[in-house]
C-alpha cells in the first residue's frame, strides 16, 4: 500500500511467455496489493508461466482484443477493492520499477491519471524505439494536443496508472476492443476534467517486445484521428458519440474537488 491506498498493477497479456518473468520479477510486491493478468487466448506458456509464477490468471476463452483485455484487467481490479490501478504491458517495453512512483502521485492525490512517456526527457530512437514508430508518435501527439487542448508528451504508452474512482466514472464499456483503446479512454478522461500527469520512461525495444504490423499501425493511426474529431465535434455538441456521452455530475469525485464548475454541464478542459 501506498499512503493507505490499495494498488493493483495489472497485465493485460498476449503471447507474453518470453517477457513475463522479467516484468514480475521488476514489481515490487512490497507496494503492490495484488497482480492481475488477464491472458487474451494466447498461443503461447503465458498462462502456465503465470500460475508458475504465483498468478493466478484470467484467461479469456477467444481473442477479444487489446482494448478489450484492458476492460477485463479494470474491472477485476476494482472488483478487488483497488484505490490505484497501474497497467503495465508485460512485454518488457516499459520499465515496471516506476509502479510505485506513478501510484504515488495518484495515492497522495496529485493526479487522477498518470502515463509514462517514452519521449519525455530522452531521446527514443537512441533507446531503439524505430524511426518510423517515433515520427507517427510524434505526429500523433501533435494533433492530439491540438484537439484535446492537452500538453502531454505521448499518448501511445502502454504504462498507466489511474485512480479508481476515475475508472469507475469513465463508462470504458463504450470503448473500442481494439488498440485505439488507449486512445478514447484519454479522451475521456479529458473530457471528464481528470489531471493527467507524466513520468518518463525508459525506451525498451527488443526482438521479443510486441509490436502491431504496418497494417493495424495504419489502422490504429486512423483511430486516433476519428477520436480526435469525435472529441472536438462533441465538445461542441455538432456529434454525439457514445463512449464521450457522458455528464460531470456522473463524476462526484472530480465533483467533490471543484473540477467542474457547473455540475450537469459537460466538462471541458
Amino acid at each position: 500500500m501506498i499512503n493507505s491506498r490499495r494498488i493493483s498493477v495489472v497485465l493485460p497479456a498476449y503471447n507474453a511467455a518470453s517477457t513475463l518473468s522479467r516484468t514480475v520479477a521488476e514489481l515490487d510486491r512490497d507496494l503492490i496489493d495484488e497482480v492481475v493478468l488477464v491472458d487474451d487466448a494466447s498461443s503461447d506458456r503465458t498462462v502456465a508461466l503465470a500460475r508458475e509464477l504465483g498468478l493466478v490468471p484470467i484467461c479469456h476463452e477467444r481473442n477479444k482484443g487489446y482494448g478489450g483485455n484492458q476492460k477485463t484487467c479494470y474491472r477485476r481490479a476494482l472488483e478487488l477493492g483497488a484505490d490505484v490501478v497501474v497497467m503495465v504491458h508485460p512485454d518488457y517495453q516499459y520499465s515496471p520499477r516506476l509502479v510505485p512512483a506513478m501510484a504515488s502521485m495518484i495515492a497522495y492525490g496529485e493526479y487522477d491519471m498518470v502515463l509514462g512517456s517514452r519521449i519525455l526527457a530522452q531521446n527514443s530512437v537512441a533507446r531503439g524505439m524505430p524511426r518510423y514508430k517515433y515520427v507517427s508518435n510524434r505526429c500523433l501527439t501533435f494533433v492530439e494536443n491540438i484537439a484535446l487542448r492537452q500538453k502531454l508528451s505521448e499518448y501511445h504508452t502502454g504504462l498507466r496508472a489511474f485512480s479508481a474512482p476515475l475508472l469507475n466514472s469513465l463508462p470504458i464499456e463504450r470503448n473500442s476492443d481494439d488498440f485505439v483503446f488507449d486512445n478514447q479512454i484519454i479522451a475521456q478522461a479529458v473530457t471528464a476534467g481528470a489531471r493527467i500527469g507524466e513520468v518518463s520512461c525508459p525506451t525498451r525495444y527488443a526482438t521479443d517486445s510486441s509490436s502491431i504490423n504496418l497494417t493495424r499501425s495504419i489502422r490504429y493511426g486512423l483511430g486516433v484521428l476519428r477520436t480526435c474529431v469525435d472529441y472536438r465535434l462533441s465538445q461542441h455538441g455538432l456529434r454525439r458519440r457514445d463512449y464521450l456521452d457522458f455528464e460531470v455530475e456522473q463524476l462526484p469525485a472530480l465533483v467533490a474537488r471543484g473540477q467542474a464548475a457547473d455540475p450537469g454541464r459537460r466538462a471541458t478542459p
